[in-house]
Formats: C-alpha cells, sequence, structure tokens
C-alpha cells in the first residue's frame, strides 16, 4: 500500500513500522514486525536499525524492541505547540458534568485517531483513554467521524481501504466502513456500541472548520448499559451542543492529515 502514497516510501515504511507500538504492543520482535507490516524480512531489519541509530526505537533485551528515548524530546515540543484553549477544555468539562460520561477529543493521525484531551466524567463507574493514545479507526464512535471528512476522502479514497485492512474483520468490511462513514457525515453524529471493547459505547460529533473540515471527533464514552433508549437522546444533543461551543471559539484544529 506504500507504493501509493506520496512521499519517500522508505520514510511511509519506517513510519509505518513506529506506528505499530501503542498501548497494546509497547513491543515487538523483528520476526513481529515482519509479519505485521508485511515487508520483507531484511527491510524491517533496515529500518530497525536505523530508527535505534536515531534514538526512535531502542533494544530492550531479548531480541524486543520498543519506543525509544528520542521521541522525549518532540513529546515535550508536541505538547507544548499542541496545548487545547481553556474555552474547549470548558465545553469539554461542561458536557462532562452535564452527562456524568467522560468525554475524549480526537483527531486523525494517519490510520489511527488520537486522544488530545479528555474531561473525567463524574459517574464512579467510567470508561476512559489516557491522553495521548493513539486507537485504531476501523472501531469507534469518533473513527466514524473522522472518517466522514469529505476532504480526506476526496484527497485519499483508498484511505477507507487501508483502515479496514487493519481490522480483524474480512475484505468485505471496507464496503461496511464506508457506508457507516457516509452515515455519519450525513447525520453529523456516530453511535457505537462494544466496537472496540465489548460493554463500552460512544457517541461523537464533529467539530468542524468554518470551510467545513472535520478537524476533530468530541464525544463521551461509557458502559453500554448507560446508553440506552430513554438517555441516548439527551446525550445526543449535549455532545452536539459542546462541539458547536468548541466552533463557536474559533479553535481550529490541528493537522489530521
Amino acid at each position: 500500500m506504500d507504493g501509493d502514497l506520496p512521499g519517500v516510501r522508505s520514510v511511509h515504511r519506517a513510519l509505518d513500522l513506529l506506528e505499530r507500538f501503542d498501548d497494546e504492543h509497547p513491543q515487538w520482535t523483528l520476526a513481529e514486525l515482519t509479519a505485521a507490516s508485511g515487508l520483507p524480512k531484511t527491510t524491517v531489519l533496515r529500518l530497525v536499525m536505523t530508527l535505534e541509530q536515531r534514538g526512535l526505537v531502542a533494544a530492550t533485551g531479548r531480541g524486543r524492541y520498543a519506543i525509544g528515548p528520542g521521541f522525549l524530546r518532540w513529546s515535550r515540543l508536541s505538547s507544548a505547540s499542541m496545548e487545547i484553549p481553556p474555552a474547549v477544555r470548558a465545553a469539554m468539562g461542561k458536557l462532562a458534568t452535564d452527562t456524568g460520561e467522560t468525554v475524549n477529543l480526537y483527531i486523525r493521525v494517519g490510520r489511527t485517531r488520537v486522544c488530545l484531551a479528555q474531561a473525567q466524567g463524574t459517574l464512579s463507574v467510567r470508561h476512559t483513554i489516557p491522553v495521548g493514545a493513539a486507537l485504531p479507526l476501523w472501531s469507534g464512535a469518533a473513527s466514524k467521524v473522522l472518517l466522514s471528512d469529505p476532504p480526506l476522502l476526496a484527497a485519499d479514497p483508498s484511505v477507507i481501504d487501508d483502515v479496514a485492512g487493519d481490522s480483524p474483520y474480512g475484505a468485505g468490511f471496507a464496503q461496511k466502513l464506508r457506508a457507516e462513514a457516509a452515515a455519519t457525515g450525513d447525520g453529523g453524529v456516530a453511535i457505537t456500541h462494544g466496537e472496540r471493547e465489548l460493554g463500552a459505547s460512544g457517541v461523537s460529533v464533529a467539530v468542524r472548520r468554518a470551510d467545513g473540515r472535520v478537524v476533530a471527533a468530541v464525544g463521551i464514552g461509557g458502559p453500554t448499559t448507560r446508553f440506552n433508549d430513554q438517555r441516548l437522546p439527551a446525550y445526543v444533543s449535549a455532545v452536539r451542543l459542546c462541539a458547536a461551543t468548541i466552533v463557536a471559539t474559533g479553535w481550529s484544529g490541528f493537522s489530521a492529515a
């Protein structure tokens, strides 16, 4: 798939390897990276050696590799430059108070959605995602919202096929995911139950720029037992209001390319 992407193929391949590291897979062996990426073993070895030389991956023993210390400087710079404005955090805080559910703000980064900010819910039983966590785009309400962005689909029509390819489902899943993204774009809201994690549900709405571009997805998540027919209408209204409030602050998001 990297041969169809604009830019330098070797850079895409190196970044694809780095994106394999996440909360569920903090360490990989060369053999595991080779199998997961589908790249030749010699290519994976060469890329990992280069990344290790630059401190972006580090050997942890027993032939395993993890994200390296070279990212610490970039992490600090990213945190400073991507600070969420107080008005946006206030809108998220109000949504958490009004619904009792945890509020998350996501952007798209490649084939993942990254949690930029969070407002903890007030209920004792919560469903939380660590800030900075990168989750797959093939599941979850926020993913449907981020994939519904018309400029994204126009610029890269194959993105949904690539995202679907990361899922554990078969070849027909891309068609289903494309239909769900289109429905989200038409309705402006996505609601999911147990897609990424059994027993967890979510409601998400797009944060759009003045030109209509989806720059983020804001939503609430919690136990499916609370996301029932009685509560969902109020949840949807509250998330819509939060998204509109964020847009009214003038926040235009960060690059989600």
